[in-house]
C-alpha cells in the first residue's frame, strides 16, 4: 500500500469500540463488542500484509480510537508481539495508549506498562460530573481523579488528558476549576478542545430538536483565552493550537502528524501518508473484517498534488508554536508560492494577528482565536 522510505515514522491502530457514545463525537466507533476478537485478527492481518512494504525505524506507536484500553490482555499483548516482530521500533520509541478512566485499576494499568505502553492519554474531558453526565461519559469525577494516582502509582511520567470547554452549563470560574485541579496534579501534557457540534451526531440531533443547549461561541472563546493565560502561567508550552505540554513532554507521534512525517494507520478508518498520498481504510467492521479474511486491505487513496500539499503545510504548521517557516516554503514550493503567503499575510501581521519571527509567521494569542480562517485565507489556489 505505502512506499516506504527510511523516515521515521509512527504507526497508528484504531480500536472502534466504546462501552458508550458520547454525544458529542463523531469518530468511527461501536458500542457493540460482538466482533472484537476478529477484528483484532484482522489488525494483524493488515500488518503482516503492510510489513513488506518497505522498512522505517518506527519512532512512535499510537492506539486510538475508539476505545483502546477495552483490549483484553491477549488481544493487547499480541497487536504488541506483532508490532515488534514485524517492524524496527527505536529503543525510545513513544508507545502511548488511550484509555478512559472507568477502565485503570489496579490490575490493568501496571498490565500496560509491563506490555511497553509509555505514555497514556487519559480521557477525563472534565473534573464536574455535571459535564461528564451532560456529555455522557462512562465515568464521573473521582474515577477521573482515581486514575491519575493509578496511572503515577503504576510508573508513569508520561501521560496526558483531555480537557472540553465550552460546554453549556460550564461557567468561566467552574472551567478555571477544572484547569487548576490539571495543575496541581502537575499533569505533563494537557489536550483542550472546545465543544464542537458535528453534524449527524447524537448531539447534533438533540440540539435541532431542542433537548440540547446550543453552542456558545462567544463563551468558548473566553474560555480558550483562560485555558492560554492559566496553563502558560503555570508553565506549560503551547506548541500547538489545542494541545499544552510542560518542558520536554511534547506528544511525538501527534508533532509528526504536523511535521508531514509519514505514518502508517491500521485498523477501520485508520489513515496513512507516504509523504505524497493520502491512504484510509472503510470505516465498516464488519467490511474491514470480510475484507482482510480475504487478505485485501480496504482502503482508498488519493495523490496530493505539489498545491495540497503546501496548503496541509500551511493548516498544520500555523497551528504550532513555530508557525509556517518561509524558508521550508521556498526550498519545496519555489520563490512564487513563498511570496504570494508573504502578501496574503500582510493583513494579519498589521492587525497583530500573526508576528514575524527568524524567517517564521507565528500565530499571536489573539490570532490563534480565528486560526482555521487565517490558515484558509493563506492556501494557494491551483
Amino acid at each position: 500500500m505505502i512506499n516506504p522510505s527510511d523516515t521515521l515514522a509512527g504507526i497508528y491502530y484504531h480500536i472502534p469500540f466504546c462501552k458508550k457514545a458520547c454525544h458529542y463525537c463523531n469518530f468511527h466507533f461501536s458500542t457493540s463488542l460482538q466482533h472484537k476478537n476478529e477484528l483484532v485478527d484482522a489488525l494483524l492481518k493488515e500488518i503482516d500484509i503492510t510489513r513488506g512494504k518497505g522498512t522505517r525505524l518506527i519512532n512512535s506507536i499510537y492506539f486510538g480510537g475508539g476505545t483502546p484500553s477495552l483490549l483484553l490482555r491477549q488481544e493487547l499483548r499480541a497487536l504488541m508481539e506483532k508490532t515488534r516482530s514485524s517492524f524496527t521500533i527505536q529503543p525510545d520509541a513513544e508507545i502511548s495508549f488511550e484509555v478512559n478512566p472507568d477502565d485503570m485499576n489496579e490490575a490493568t494499568v501496571p498490565f500496560w506498562r509491563q506490555q511497553g505502553i509509555n505514555r497514556l492519554s487519559i480521557g477525563v474531558q472534565s473534573f464536574r460530573d455535571e459535564d461528564l453526565v451532560w456529555m455522557n461519559r462512562a465515568h464521573l469525577a473521582d474515577q477521573a481523579i482515581h486514575a491519575l494516582k493509578l496511572a503515577t502509582d503504576a510508573g508513569f511520567t508520561n501521560y496526558s488528558i483531555d480537557l472540553i470547554y465550552g460546554v453549556p452549563g460550564l461557567s468561566d470560574d467552574a472551567w478555571k476549576e477544572n484547569l487548576e485541579k490539571a495543575i496541581r496534579f502537575g499533569i505533563p501534557h494537557i489536550s483542550a478542545y472546545a465543544l464542537t457540534v458535528e453534524p449527524k451526531t447524537a448531539l447534533d440531533a438533540m440540539i435541532n430538536k431542542g433537548k440540547k443547549q446550543a453552542v456558545d461561541t462567544e463563551q468558548q472563546a473566553r474560555q480558550f483565552i483562560i485555558l492560554m493565560e492559566m496553563l502558560e502561567q503555570a508553565g506549560y508550552e503551547h506548541y500547538e493550537i489545542s494541545n499544552f505540554a510542560l518542558p520536554g513532554m511534547r506528544s511525538r507521534h501527534n508533532s509528526s502528524y504536523w511535521q508531514g512525517i509519514p505514518y502508517f494507520g491500521f485498523g477501520p478508518s485508520a489513515h496513512s501518508f507516504d509523504g505524497l498520498s493520502r491512504y484510509w481504510n472503510k470505516s465498516d467492521n464488519i467490511a474491514y473484517i470480510a475484507s482482510l479474511q480475504s487478505g485485501i486491505i480496504p482502503f482508498e487513496k488519493e495523490v496530493l498534488t505539489p498545491r495540497q500539499r503546501l496548503n496541509e503545510y500551511i493548516m498544520t504548521s500555523l497551528r504550532t508554536m513555530e508557525g509556517i517557516d518561509l524558508s521550508h516554503v521556498k526550498a519545496g514550493w519555489g520563490n512564487e508560492d513563498t511570496e504570494r503567503i508573504i502578501k496574503s499575510s500582510e493583513k494579519y501581521l498589521s492587525r497583530g494577528m500573526l508576528q514575524p519571527i527568524l524567517q517564521h509567521l507565528v500565530l499571536t494569542r489573539e490570532g490563534k482565536l480565528f486560526a482555521d480562517g487565517i490558515a484558509a485565507d493563506l492556501f494557494q489556489l491551483d
